[in-house]
């Protein structure tokens, strides 16, 4: 691959151990890692001159559902909170396809990388009775595509409303169909070794579209092939009431009762977790996806980000399924979550800059990674940068640690790199004809919407 040297950077924000910030510095990148960062030598086989730009680590997603998509912005859900949105969109999904699923991760990873994001998670758990046997695959595919790090989970729904769940009969699988996929795909893809660009976990959907059988065989499975587990949890006052009336138990009790805690387990929202359960979190290292905007859309309610943050409780930052944020942009999820948290917790609320660690080393290890999330030598060449030259940021200049919270960013990235290589430059994306895409995604998006 070569390298490359990055240089004169105004400044350059590494989210190292020290929380090290270096001016008119400079990044040395040989292949896909970092070698030499601050000083550096003066030559490379390409030279990216950073002069008025600040540097950032690559920004890490730990929640998404990217076949969403594909169901933005529609007008008869825009009012509607979590269950009866879910219900609603049911039926839509149903027409999910091979073509759809590329498509709408493309679209979704794609605006990823433009501003800033260079891991993505997704959790996918939709998969209609014919023709879905291939969507998790596919979504390898955008991602190589688009030369994203890609870490999918195997979701799934086995409690359909016949069995009292909320799915539709039609979208839930039995049992052994999931754990068969889950196993073939783990031993597909799932690459543990430094650097990997691609990974998998098994994320069966929610206490009320899964049996406890899945979430216990599921467990068993995951830690058999070494990979994790993630779900939503305690996102909604109506799953701590389906929780309690179905088990008897609070949501977090219920999925301790399945083996579902400890450090190789996060959970996406977390909003209505009591105080003596944020503790049980920390003391276990049960991790929490912090997904603001979505959270906020549905009226969901405030996750507890401060007490998290104060307990130790592991915390990463996600922008959730496209149709209940309707955009994947996690520059603006940084700035949403800082300005929440102010008006929610005043004195007590995350900085600007402790959000960016949310959303870098925080994320990575939700992800259970430490060679990505921040700028150091022997860490991954995944980072963005970000013009400051702008009428927008004058004035700015005294604190870039803590900018894409406090003021925004809301404009792409003049570059993005990830393993070493650059995947957008000025807001294009290399790797795709983006034209292409946004007439292809256009078209699916009308096929589904029209039911066909």
């Amino acid at each position: 691959m070569g390298t490359i040297l990055i240089k004169n950077a105004a400044a350059i924000v590494t989210v190292d151990d020290k929380d090290t910030v270096l001016r008119e510095g400079g990044i040395f990148i040989r292949d896909n890692r970092i070698e030499a960062i601050g000083e550096t030598p003066d030559g490379a086989d390409e030279i990216i001159d950073a002069a008025g730009c600040y540097v950032y680590p690559g920004l890490i997603n730990t929640h998404h559902h990217l076949y969403q998509t594909f169901t933005r912005n529609l007008p008869q859900v825009q009012n509607m909170e979590l269950f009866d949105w879910l219900k609603t969109l049911y039926e839509i999904w149903r027409g999910l396809d091979e073509e759809a699923i590329y498509y709408s991760s493309l679209t979704g990873m794609g605006e990823l990388l433009k501003y800033g994001c260079t891991t993505c998670m997704d959790h996918h758990y939709v998969f209609p009775k014919t023709g879905s046997k291939a969507f998790v695959d596919r979504q390898f595919a955008a991602a190589a595509d688009l030369g994203i790090r890609f870490y999918a989970t195997r979701g799934s729904m086995s409690r359909g409303k016949s069995d009292g769940g909320l799915p539709p009969d039609d979208l839930v699988q039995d049992m052994d169909t999931i754990l068969r996929d889950c196993e073939r795909l783990a031993k597909k893809y799932h690459d543990p070794n430094v650097y990997s660009m691609q990974q998998i976990g098994f994320a069966p959907c929610s206490p009320f579209s899964i049996t406890s059988e899945l979430l216990k065989e599921s467990a068993k499975l995951a830690r058999s092939l070494g990979v994790r587990l993630h779900t939503h949890l305690a996102e909604t006052q109506d799953e701590e009431e389906f929780c309690l009336s179905k088990f008897n138990m609070r949501p977090l009790a219920y999925m301790e009762s399945c083996d579902w805690i400890g450090s190789d387990v996060w959970y996406a929202h977390g909003i209505h977790f009591n105080d003596e359960e944020l503790k049980r979190m920390a003391e276990t290292k049960t991790g929490v996806a912090h997904c603001p905007t979505s959270n906020m859309k549905l009226s969901s309610g405030v996750c507890q980000v401060s007490r998290m943050l104060e307990l130790g409780v592991p915390l990463g930052l996600a922008v959730d399924g496209s149709a209940s944020n309707d955009c994947s942009n996690m520059l603006a999820e940084i700035r949403v979550a800082y300005l929440l948290h102010r008006l929610n917790s005043s004195v007590k609320a995350p900085t600007g800059y402790d959000l960016l660690k949310i959303a870098t080393r925080g994320s990575a290890a939700l992800l259970g990674r430490d060679d990505i999330g921040s700028l150091a030598p022997g860490k991954a060449a995944d980072l963005f940068i970000l013009d400051t030259n702008l009428i927008e940021l004058v004035g700015t200049e005294l604190d870039p640690m803590s900018l894409i919270g406090t003021v925004g960013y809301a404009r792409p990235a003049k570059y993005v790199m990830v393993n070493g290589k650059v995947v957008s430059r000025d807001g294009v994306l290399l790797g795709i004809d983006e034209a292409e895409v946004v007439a292809q995604s256009n078209t699916h998006v009308r096929r589904m919407l029209a039911g066909r």
